[in-house]
């Protein structure tokens, strides 16, 4: 993490998000991410305390989405990849172009398994991938969804299952459970609360189980409690992509709904309540697939 930020509860240290650029990507899949991750205070009362710094890599200096928005890339992929491990969150939208992506094996493929192997390498660290709407495909043809459960648009379904299934023979890995929801979150750790079998919001992941279901809100978060970080490092490192938090979103919208989650547990469930309310927006919960017994 970046810069250090005062609240009335203490410094409180600045959450480093990259969003990976492709020629094509959805406006919406970027801006509505941004526009939760920017309204974000440590102390929704102080508007010094930001708690996400957000940057852009793209294979060019202007970035243009299939519906004509130009975002100005802050670094190339190869810059991008020296100064990954400085990044709490990565974020990969979905969009037309996505397609051309899996097609050509570009990027932001390479960044995706980059950013897993130094989390890997230092679990210790917290780390996450946000996947928004078709950018989940892209996680399926790298391999990172395997042994993971996962959503993206409903008009997809059936492809991500597809390139799922496909990556799973190759890696003679596990296979991946795909779920009719609003958005899946993979290797929770400080945000399943202090009864996780108690907690209706938390699925528990049968080894050959392919569950369906409506979502429901989740409880309250215990994000960020120094006790349980210490507590985690372990279990998060026998976790799978070294427990790099994989969430992955339904359709467009989906992605502030993922976003005030992501919110709510590297900040706090209060703040992401409060970035709900100014955006007027009515978030739609998800679900936690905790997949510790697997």
């Amino acid at each position: 993490m970046s810069a250090i930020v005062d609240s009335n509860d203490g410094p409180n240290e600045i959450i480093k998000v990259l969003f990976a650029l492709y020629p094509g990507y959805d406006t919406l899949d970027v801006a509505g991410p941004l526009e939760v991750l920017n309204q974000a205070r440590h102390n929704p009362k102080d508007p010094s305390t930001k708690a996400f710094e957000c940057q852009f890599v793209g294979v060019e200096k202007g970035m243009t989405s299939s519906q004509g928005m130009t975002i100005r890339s802050d670094m190339d992929y190869e810059d991008a990849e020296d100064e990954l491990e400085e990044f709490d969150v990565l974020i990969v939208p979905g969009g037309d172009g996505i397609f051309e992506v899996l097609k050509n094996n570009s990027e932001p493929l390479n960044l995706l398994q980059k950013y897993v192997e130094i989390q890997e390498k230092n679990p210790a660290k917290e780390r996450t991938i946000l996947a928004v709407c078709t950018g989940s495909l892209a996680l399926a043809q790298k391999g990172l969804l395997e042994g993971l459960a996962a959503t993206t648009h409903p008009d997809y379904y059936t492809r991500l299952e597809t390139i799922c299934q496909e990556a799973s023979a190759r890696d003679m890995s596990m296979r991946t459970d795909v779920m009719e929801e609003r958005y899946v979150v993979n290797n929770a750790r400080f945000d399943l609360g202090e009864n996780p079998d108690e907690n209706p919001y938390i699925i528990k992941k049968a080894p050959q189980g392919h569950a369906r279901r409506k979502s429901i809100a989740r409880k309250g978060s215990n994000a960020w409690k120094e006790s349980r970080r210490r507590e985690s490092i372990a279990r998060r490192a026998s976790m799978p992509l070294g427990g790099t938090r994989v969430i992955t979103t339904g359709g467009i919208t989906a992605g502030l709904d993922a976003s005030l989650y992501l919110v709510g547990s590297l900040v706090s469930h209060e703040v992401a309540l409060e970035v709900s309310r100014v955006l007027q927006y009515n978030w739609v919960k998800g679900v936690t697939v905790d997949a510790i017994d697997v």
